[in-house]
């Protein structure tokens, strides 16, 4: 198939009339909103899940994929709406994937059993995909490197207030008797609508003639390759050995189409992730930091969430609240580092603090326990949130400053494409661990307590208990194997932030340009 984008029309939208900072701040209102509902499609559900499959009357296999296909479709759909922007109007594009996310999520809130959730998932997580990716890329077109930084900031704080306080959205909703599941994806849904409007009014692109074959062979490979290696990290352990013949079969055939994908990528005239971005040493490296990123990044949303509720006897929405450390954390430094960088032109501090902070909040939140004093956790996750905040975007930035316009769209992806992928694999391997050191301290406490294992119910079993329905001498033999669980996992994510530390010490920096990218 072959594309066409319009040629320019109008002042409004020529490359040699760029946006006013005026109109750049209407234009990023609708972006930001719609950015705010695509991340929060992956967040707001994990405090409702419990109360969303006894509803629906589904298994802990279920738990496990409500949460999965989203972070699945959205990761092999997002280097495919990069690519497209590249070659297609970027205005509409993010207008389609806001309609998908729409239809999607009035679907998902119908659902009537956990195979229709979780096939809704699956479009809501293409949609989202397209909204992520997209509105990074359409601020990239909006203005140049060395003015992206003071955006970006926005961008960086809207990402962290949907990112960990979507369980805090999600458990006041399930909190809420006249409300109700169900509204966790009704929720987004007129805020979307909004976006599409402020788009529709503010946002004036340049859009260039230029015609072009898509690439189906290859994004058809690449979703390929990405699906199985992340149905296998999601499933191992827990429906199968992770040294078995299903592991043997699903890595081996992810790793041959992934084989397969670079050597259609090689030949594509179009290709869906050109594999000449990999020689600049700024994208390879900034790809590598953002997988190991996005363990950290997911990783805190979902086992801190867990901590709260099952460590420390929680609410969803005391939960949710108790994270605003973090939040706050995320949301303040990626403001104040976007309009640092923007005043200087330097970005290289940021990213290397950020990743140093990171690895160092993580590796105190390793020593987290049960009875942890909370102006002790307040401050490691602080900590943590500072270095997500100058981490996430700023690799984005610097990956945005090396290549030329025309790859823009494709590069941008690429980046969030390794972050949520290293994000999904983290989280579904990172809780495999946990299950395991949940169950072994769980065992050894009712040892020591001389308690049978019987009485400790559905968690003896290994799925998530409700601490009402327990004894009263069982619950805290309960909340100290959490709390020393969700104590390993941050412990094991350190390492993951510390690499990437070393990983963007190797980044060369090179100055933020002031004028369009060329």
């Amino acid at each position: 198939m072959t594309v066409t984008s319009p040629a320019p029309t109008g002042a409004a939208t020529g490359d040699d009339v760029p946006m006013t900072h005026r109109q750049v701040l209407e234009a990023l209102s609708g972006l930001l909103l719609g950015l705010f509902v695509a991340v929060l499609s992956s967040t707001v559900v994990s405090n409702a899940l419990p109360r969303i499959l006894t509803d629906l009357h589904g298994g802990e296999s279920a738990y496990t994929w409500v949460i999965t296909a989203a972070l699945l479709s959205l990761t092999a759909s997002t280097p495919i709406w990069g690519k497209l922007s590249d070659l297609v109007s970027k205005k509409l594009l993010v207008q389609i994937a806001l309609v998908i996310y729409i239809v999607s999520s009035a679907l998902a809130g119908l659902s009537q059993n956990t195979a229709e959730l979780i096939a809704c998932r699956v479009l809501q997580g293409i949609g989202a995909g397209g909204v992520t990716a997209l509105a990074q890329i359409c601020l990239a077109a909006m203005v140049p490197p060395r003015q992206r930084g003071r955006y970006s900031g926005y961008f960086g704080a809207v990402f962290a207030l949907a990112t960990i306080g979507g369980p805090l959205i999600g458990g006041v909703i399930v909190d809420t008797d006249w409300l109700g599941w169900r509204w966790c994806f009704y929720v987004g849904i007129p805020f979307s609508l909004v976006a599409i409007l402020v788009l529709q009014r503010t946002l004036k692109l340049p859009v260039v003639r230029r015609k072009a074959k898509i690439d189906y062979l290859g994004a058809t490979v690449i979703t390929g390759a990405v699906s199985l290696l992340m149905i296998w990290i999601t499933l191992a352990g827990k429906n199968y050995a992770w040294f078995s013949w299903q592991t043997l079969a699903m890595v081996g055939g992810g790793l041959l189409l992934g084989a397969l994908a670079v050597l259609v990528e090689s030949r594509a005239a179009e290709p869906i992730i050109p594999l000449s971005l990999f020689r600049h040493r700024t994208v390879t490296l900034a790809a590598i930091a953002s997988v190991l990123v996005g363990v950290g990044m997911y990783g805190a949303t979902t086992f801190l969430s867990q901590y709260f509720q099952l460590a420390r006897e929680k609410s969803p929405t005391a939960a949710g609240l108790m994270t605003l450390p973090m939040i706050l954390g995320l949301a303040v430094s990626s403001t104040v580092a976007g309009k640092l960088i923007t005043r200087y032109g330097k970005w290289k501090a940021y990213l290397v603090a950020g990743t140093f902070l990171l690895a160092i909040g993580f590796g105190l939140l390793g020593t987290v326990r049960d009875d942890t004093g909370y102006g002790a956790l307040s401050l490691y996750m602080a900590l943590a949130g500072i270095g997500l905040g100058l981490t996430m975007q700023n690799l984005v930035l610097a990956v945005q400053n090396t290549v030329p316009r025309e790859e823009l769209g494709a590069a941008s992806s690429v980046v969030t494409f390794f972050r949520t992928m290293g994000g999904a694999m983290g989280v579904s391997a990172l809780g495999a661990l946990m299950t395991n050191r949940v169950g072994h301290y769980l065992t050894e406490n009712l040892a020591a307590a001389g308690v049978p294992a019987g009485h400790a119910g559905a968690a003896g079993g290994g799925e998530i208990p409700d601490l009402h329905t327990l004894p009263a001498p069982v619950v805290p033999l309960v909340t100290d194997a959490f709390g020393h669980g969700v104590g390993v996992v941050f412990l094991t994510a350190a390492p993951f932030a510390l690499l990437a530390f070393l990983v963007v010490l190797m980044i060369r920096e090179i100055p933020l340009r002031s004028g369009p990218q060329g």
